[in-house]
């Protein structure tokens, strides 16, 4: 299984003001820039090398791509920049927002994404590093990030615009189920309570592996202060849609690891599958064309997790 993503714009196409706040930034002209794929963001995202070797990845949006990207890029701005050291995530080598444009300029990190389907060793050595992430409450610099299950009230509600109006091709198990999905999805919202660093965001294409096995998580703007094992139960999102994996035994070594209520897991997969649906109906995004298919993969692969629980 191969993510999909949409188009993106290059190096090429940004302003000439951007290209000379970026080489200011990194202290050195720009003499190669390659395109990377992956993700939904129509912004440009670059690995740049200047003309004494540096390295840099940098990414731009405008609000003429996408003001909601615009959005997400200035808290990833603003969260990369408190990052702890001791996180697993590129440093934030300076950042630039004319008020249309905003860039970021990161540390490049060198390596792969994870394979799809998910490899045992690589699956479980992610999982590590994400309970590592959450070993340890969060730094108090990131103290003003959002609190869960607040900053995630609209997941618990998430079957309620379903079952208010339903879609044409919605499967009769979901349809005869609404009320119970809708009590477990805010069952497992509510427990998301907690004082640890969450990412939000986690699967492959926010992942790098180096070639010396650490992994990197990228791409910071939804970052949340809340329960040490979401992350881990959002990484299954995307183990589950690609398959070779026995999830339900996943989720109970989570449950059991984090000494959490396993039906607290299946409540945030449901969350998850009500939005998913929800959002896969809705128009496209500007100039991201591709995530409402995305977003309705999600649902349909985690929904058969579901059948159990209710």
């Amino acid at each position: 299984m191969a993510l999909v993503s949409g188009p993106r714009i290059g190096w090429i196409d940004l302003p000439a003001h951007l290209h000379r706040e970026i080489e200011t930034i990194i202290g050195d002209r720009v003499m190669q820039a390659h395109s990377q794929i992956g993700g939904f963001s129509p912004g440009t995202a670059d690995r740049v090398v200047t003309a004494t070797g540096r390295r840099a990845f940098v990414k731009a949006a405008n609000f003429a791509l996408n003001e909601r990207t615009v959005e997400l890029h200035r808290q990833e701005a603003a969260i990369s920049a408190r990052l702890p050291a001791t996180c697993p995530a590129p440093r934030l080598l300076g950042s630039f927002d004319d008020g249309d444009w905003i860039v970021l300029v990161l540390e490049d990190i060198e390596g792969r994404q994870p394979e799809l389907p998910w490899r045992d060793d690589e699956l479980a050595r992610v999982l590590e590093v994400l309970a590592g992430l959450s070993r340890d409450p969060a730094p108090a610099g990131l103290a003003d990030l959002p609190r869960a299950p607040d900053g995630l009230r609209h997941l618990s509600e998430s079957w309620m615009p379903v079952a208010a109006d339903p879609p044409a091709d919605l499967d009769p198990w979901i349809k005869s189920n609404l009320d119970g999905l809708d009590a477990i999805a805010r069952r497992g919202i509510a427990a998301l309570s907690g004082d640890r660093l969450m990412h939000r965001d986690v699967r492959s294409d926010n992942l790098l592996i180096r070639p010396d096995g650490r992994i990197v998580l990228v791409d910071w703007p939804w970052a949340t202060i809340g329960a040490a094992w979401f992350d881990s139960v959002l990484l299954l999102v995307e183990v589950q849609m690609a398959g070779g994996h026995d999830v339900p035994a996943r989720l109970r070594r989570i449950a059991s690891d984090y000494g959490v209520d396993l039906r607290d897991l299946y409540g945030v997969i449901a969350a998850l599958a009500g939005q998913f649906l929800d959002n896969a109906r809705r128009p496209a995004p500007v100039n991201i064309p591709n995530v409402r298919a995305f977003q309705r993969a999600q649902a349909d692969a985690l929904i058969p997790l579901l059948v159990d629980q209710l």
